[in-house]
């Protein structure tokens, strides 16, 4: 019962985090919709205020939903490598099947070539 009110009063903080950043948005929209309608005159600034307004709160709900849907993926990518588990490095981590099953290039020897100079000394000559 006490988890439940707790998540609910999280819930309700985080509600209030997200008006009050809208609210803020809205205000500085409409602050500069109504500079830049100003030009216009008097109409120009409430319209342009009442337009900023608008904008504002539309982008400022988009970010928010932005930064929830990332904090969700970064939360499922640490569950999955053992971050947030404490399993980090743990040898019983389940790992993907591999591709191909090759060496790579740079531990085959593979890398590297002969007729090459090395990148040492002042100048290298153009290839």
């Amino acid at each position: 019962m006490k988890k439940k009110r707790l998540e609910k009063s999280k819930a309700a903080r985080v509600a209030a985090s997200r008006h009050r950043h809208e609210a803020e948005a809205g205000v500085a929209g409409a602050i500069s919709g109504a500079a830049m309608g100003a030009m216009a005159g008097p109409p120009g600034a409430v319209a342009g205020a009442v337009i900023g307004g608008v904008v504002g709160v539309l982008a400022a709900g988009a970010a928010e939903a932005n930064a929830v849907d990332l904090a969700a993926r970064d939360r499922t990518l640490d569950a999955e490598l053992g971050i947030s588990e404490g399993d980090i490095g743990a040898p019983n981590l389940k790992h993907g099947p591999v591709g191909i099953g090759a060496y790579s290039v740079a531990s085959s020897g593979a890398g590297s070539s002969t007729d090459s100079e090395p990148a040492e000394g002042p100048m290298q000559s153009p290839t």
